[in-house]
């Protein structure tokens, strides 16, 4: 890995964020749903009622990645978890072991804060990504079903 450094995401970063999150939303397929905006980031990173946190990854001080985050808690364990809402590399940075990087330093992270577990989702065609995550040790949650309900597209 060519000078990488990973950093918590500051106020001055929200446009930078925003980049990554329109990424991973290409990627994906679903540019279309972004309503993020550098605002609602700001507010919501770094606000006084901050829900979400974020990790940057640089290599050789050039932004490459991302990994934005939140915690949760589990009754069964009880202690707080985290949930990786989004691990994104830039495609021109990708196979250089950034991802992992990125993923083990949340790890981490989560040891420091005595969380039970680190949790996200994949979608089922990433065979990429899902490969990536087994080769790590994680196991997918066979028998669950992810549900949501969409409250807004404007707020």
């Amino acid at each position: 890995m060519a000078n990488l450094s990973i950093r918590f995401a500051q106020k001055a970063d929200c446009g930078l964020i925003l980049h990554f999150i329109e990424g991973i939303a290409e990627f994906e397929k679903l540019g279309h749903l972004v309503e993020a905006t550098i605002p609602k980031i700001k507010e919501h990173l770094f606000g006084p009622k901050a829900v979400a946190e974020c990790l940057l990854a640089f290599e050789n001080e050039v932004a490459v990645g991302f990994a934005l985050f939140f915690h949760n808690y589990s009754t069964f364990v009880s202690k707080p978890g985290i949930y990786l809402e989004d691990l994104f590399i830039d495609p021109n940075h990708r196979g250089k072991g950034y991802g992992k990087a990125l993923l083990l330093n949340l790890i981490d992270l989560a040891k420091e804060r005595n969380c039970g577990r680190v949790e996200w989702s994949v979608l089922d065609w990433n065979e990429h990504a899902i490969k990536f995550y087994e080769s790590l040790g994680a196991t997918p949650m066979n028998g669950w079903t992810v549900y949501r309900i969409t409250l807004s597209q404007n707020n």
